[in-house]
């Protein structure tokens, strides 16, 4: 069951950033990876890998340069190294040595998203173009509960309502560095539909012109979500719908609502 709305700020223990950046922002020439990164890249043969793989990194160093205020320019993002965990979550090294941050990647349809948190929580983030499924892939892949929620959508409202379920299952798989290893019926999903006032996701004590985070937009009104897992875990976070896309994150400890960073463009970065 999901907290009371008088509870659930009991919970709000850290923030988490959030940037998006899209395929048209990634620069041909590749001087912003690392050498690691430039013998991984070479050895991708096919193009939509190559593409959705650089602007995931491209998104992911730009996040993390933003959110530990560090140099935009080419040339320091190589330094920005992203590497597998055994599990396969990205994991930011800096110098050889792990970054105070964890991070979490989602690409769709020509858009990249990173989560940021500070390193030692749970974080897990996604993004899924709003369509249509069929009731053979309820079946075989939501819990009753969700079934439920599902089958009580209008015809109109159902393509989000499952879209939404899907990417919040796929950001606390995420969360669980399992990925869909496991079963997607192992986590279940309880959505408020209800907008977060601002007001609320301004509640924190940050530097928003060093940090460069966005003033509220469209894409700032983020509705919770709770998580609970078969094994007793359980995950808050939030999710948002705008330009067809479904955007979801989760996080233990809870946050707040995410803070929308801009990518902080230095002379003679491109």
């Amino acid at each position: 069951m999901p907290l009371p709305s008088t509870l659930w700020h009991c919970f709000l223990t850290m923030n988490v950033y959030w940037l998006e950046q899209f395929e048209a922002n990634v620069p041909r020439e590749l001087k912003w990876l690392g050498e690691r990164e430039l013998v991984q890249v070479s050895g991708m043969r096919f193009a939509k890998r190559r593409s959705d793989w650089l602007l995931g990194r491209w998104t992911a160093k730009h996040a993390v340069a933003a959110c530990l205020r560090l140099p935009a320019d080419l040339r320091s993002l190589a330094e920005v190294d992203l590497r597998p965990a055994t599990s396969g979550a990205p994991e930011v090294f800096l110098a050889n040595q792990p970054a105070p941050v964890s991070i979490s990647l989602s690409h769709r349809n020509g858009t990249a998203a990173c989560a940021v948190a500070p390193s030692g929580g749970a974080l897990g983030c996604d993004l899924e173009a709003v369509e249509p499924h069929s009731d053979v892939f309820v079946e075989d892949y939501f819990t009753d509960e969700e079934r439920k929620l599902v089958a009580r959508a209008t015809s109109a409202d159902r393509p989000l309502v499952l879209t939404l379920l899907w990417s919040a299952k796929e950001s606390a798989l995420k969360a669980l560095r399992a990925g869909l290893r496991l079963d997607t019926r192992s986590v279940s999903v309880c959505p408020v539909f209800s907008p977060q006032s601002h007001d609320e996701g301004r509640q924190c004590n940050i530097n928003r012109q060093t940090l460069s985070v966005q003033t509220p937009d469209s894409l700032s009104l983020w509705r919770r979500l709770h998580v609970s897992c078969a094994d007793g875990q359980g995950f808050h976070g939030w999710w948002q719908h705008s330009d067809g896309l479904v955007r979801s994150m989760v996080s233990q400890p809870a946050s707040l609502p995410p803070l929308l960073l801009r990518r902080r463009i230095q002379p003679n970065n491109e």
